[in-house]
C-alpha cells in the first residue's frame, strides 16, 4: 500500500456503501512516511545557529530565523570531516546547509523524530548577505517603504531625544560627545539593547516601539559601532526594518561607519555616517554657534539703539517743548474764561435776589395779613369750646356711672358666692373641678366642699342604702355617709 493511497483513505473516512477498509499498522505507516520524506529533492538552507549538541555518531542544532526554525543533524564523521573553526557552530553564527527532510521512524522503546539531514555545511559568507540585502532592499522599494520617514518633520532643536544603544558600547560615549559639542542641553532616553547577536533584533524592535509610544520623544537615534556585514546584520532584519517606516517619529541611523550600510540606513528618516554624526544630523542648529550669534546680534541692535536715543534726543527735546507752551497758552485762556463766568454768575444772583424780593412785597404781604386774620377768628371761636367739651364729658360720665352701677347688681345676683350664702354648699374634686353627680363623687373618692365662709374636706363612702320595706318609713332624702370629715385649714 502506498503512501498517498493511506492519506486519501484517511482523508474519505468510511465508506457507508461498503466494508470498512483494514486499519493500517503505525510502523508500515511510519516507514512508508520516511520513504515519502526522503525522496524530496535536497536543498540549502541558511539561518542561525542555536542549540549545538553531540552525541556519539551525531551533531544535533536548529537553524533560525526571524519566521521559523528547523531541527537539524548531521552524522558526527561528516561533520568532523568538514574541519570548521569552533566560532563557526556557536550560537548566532550565520550558517548554511544543505540536506533534506529525514524522519526516524522509532520503535516500541524509541520515540519517533523529525530533522533536516544535513549532509554539507559550511559558514556563511559576506556573499550570502549581500544577496540576501540586496532582495530585501528590492521588496522594500516595490512596497514603497523606502519614502515614509524621509517625509516625516524632525525639528530642528528637539527638547527630548531617544537613543537605543548597547549600554557598555562606545558608540553612546560619541553620540554624548557630538551632543556636547553642539551644545544642545535636553533631555535624553535611553534605550538599552544588545546590538550584535540573534536577540538583538526583536529587541530593538521592542524598545523602538516602547520609546515611540510612551517616551514622548520627538526623534530616534539607534547607533552603534562599526563592524562586519555579519555582525551588523541585526540591522538588516525584515521586522525592526518595517518597524522603523511604519514610525510617525523620525529615526535617526548612526550604524557603522561610512562604507558599513545596513537595510535600517535606507528606510531611516536620516542615515548618519557615524554615531558623532548623528549628533548634526538630529540637532539641526549648532546651539553654541546659535547662542553667540545671538548675543552678537543683541550687542549690535544695542549700539545701534543707544545711537538712534543719542541723535533723537536734540529734536526730540525741541518738539517736546511744545506741548508744554500749548498747555500754558491754554490755562491762561481758560483762567480768563474762569473770570469772566465768575462776575457773570455774581451779576445773575444779584439780579435774581431783587426779583425774588419784589415778588415777594407783592405777594407775602397781603398772604400774611390774611393768614393773621383768619387765625384772630379761629382763636375766638375756639374760646367757648372747653366749657362745652366740660359739660359733654360730665353728662357722659354720669350716665356711664348709672349703667355701671346697673350691671353690677345684676352681676351680684349671679354671683355663685351670693348662692352659698343662702345654705347651698359647692362640692369639688382634689383639683378644683366641680363634681356634679353621686357617680363622680364616687369615682371622685376625696371631695371638697365649700361652703360660704369656708371649704372642708370629705371622704366618699359607703353605697346607697336599702329601700325601706311597705311599712316603714321612708326617708325624704338619700343619705350618704361621709366618714373622715375634717374641717380644711
Amino acid at each position: 500500500m502506498s503512501f498517498e493511497h493511506i492519506s486519501d483513505l484517511d482523508r474519505a473516512g468510511p465508506d457507508e456503501s461498503g466494508p470498512e477498509p483494514a486499519p493500517t499498522p503505525v510502523g508500515e505507516y511510519a516507514r512508508e512516511l520516511k520513504r515519502q520524506m526522503n525522496a524530496l529533492p535536497r536543498t540549502t538552507i541558511t539561518g542561525e545557529v542555536t542549540g549545538v549538541s553531540r552525541s556519539k555518531v551525531q551533531v544535533y542544532f536548529e537553524l533560525r530565523d526571524e519566521r521559523g526554525g528547523v531541527r537539524c543533524a548531521m552524522w558526527r564523521r561528516d561533520f568532523e570531516r568538514l574541519d570548521l573553526p569552533p566560532e563557526a557552530m556557536r550560537d548566532g553564527a550565520a550558517i548554511v546547509a544543505t540536506g533534506g527532510p529525514d524522519y526516524y521512524e522509532g520503535g516500541k522503546n524509541a520515540s519517533p523524530s523529525f530533522s533536516f539531514r544535513v549532509t554539507d555545511l559550511r559558514p556563511a559568507g559576506e556573499g550570502d548577505l549581500i544577496a540576501r540585502l540586496a532582495e530585501l532592499r528590492r521588496k522594500f522599494q516595490d512596497e514603497g517603504l523606502m519614502e515614509p520617514q524621509k517625509q516625516l518633520r524632525r525639528p530642528a532643536l528637539p527638547r527630548r531625544i531617544g537613543v537605543i544603544t548597547a549600554e557598555g558600547g562606545a558608540a553612546r560615549q560619541d553620540l554624548m560627545a557630538g551632543l556636547e559639542r553642539r551644545g544642545w542641553r535636553g533631555e535624553l532616553v535611553w534605550g538599552f539593547a544588545p546590538v550584535q547577536d540573534r536577540k538583538a533584533a526583536p529587541a530593538i524592535t521592542r524598545t523602538l516601539s516602547r520609546m515611540a509610544a510612551y517616551g514622548e520623544v520627538e526623534a530616534i537615534v539607534v547607533c552603534r559601532g562599526g563592524g562586519s556585514l555579519t555582525d551588523l546584520w541585526a540591522f538588516c532584519d525584515e521586522d525592526l526594518c518595517r518597524t522603523v517606516a511604519l514610525l510617525a517619529v523620525p529615526v535617526i541611523s548612526a550604524v557603522g561607519h561610512e562604507r558599513d550600510v545596513t537595510l535600517l540606513d535606507d528606510v531611516a528618516a536620516v542615515r548618519a555616517s557615524t554615531p558623532t554624526h548623528a549628533a548634526d544630523a538630529v540637532v539641526g542648529i549648532d546651539v553654541l554657534a546659535a547662542r553667540s550669534g545671538l548675543l552678537a546680534g543683541a550687542g549690535r541692535v544695542a549700539r545701534a539703539g543707544r545711537a538712534a536715543v543719542r541723535d533723537r534726543v536734540g529734536p526730540l527735546a525741541a518738539l517736546a517743548a511744545g506741548p508744554g507752551r500749548a498747555i500754558r497758552a491754554e490755562r491762561i485762556a481758560l483762567n480768563q474764561k474762569t473770570r469772566e463766568v465768575r462776575a457773570s454768575a455774581e451779576r445773575g444772583i444779584k439780579i435774581r435776589a431783587e426779583a425774588t424780593g419784589r415778588q415777594l412785597e407783592r405777594g407775602l404781604m397781603p398772604a400774611a395779613a390774611r393768614v393773621s386774620r383768619a387765625v384772630a377768628t379761629g382763636q375766638a371761636r375756639n374760646a367757648g369750646r372747653p366749657r362745652e367739651l366740660a359739660a359733654q364729658i360730665g353728662r357722659r360720665l354720669e350716665t356711664g356711672e348709672r349703667k355701671l352701677q346697673t350691671e353690677r347688681v345684676a352681676l351680684r345676683a349671679h354671683d355663685p358666692q351670693r348662692t352659698l350664702e343662702r345654705g347651698y354648699a359647692r362640692v369639688e374634686d382634689r383639683a378644683g373641678e366641680p363634681v356634679v353627680d353621686a357617680a363622680a363623687a364616687r369615682r371622685a373618692g376625696a371631695v371638697k366642699i365649700r361652703f360660704a365662709d369656708d371649704a372642708v374636706d370629705a371622704q366618699i363612702g359607703g353605697a346607697r342604702r336599702r329601700r325601706p320595706r311597705q311599712n316603714e318609713e321612708q326617708p325624704e332624702f338619700e343619705q350618704i355617709s361621709m366618714e373622715g370629715l375634717e374641717e380644711s385649714e
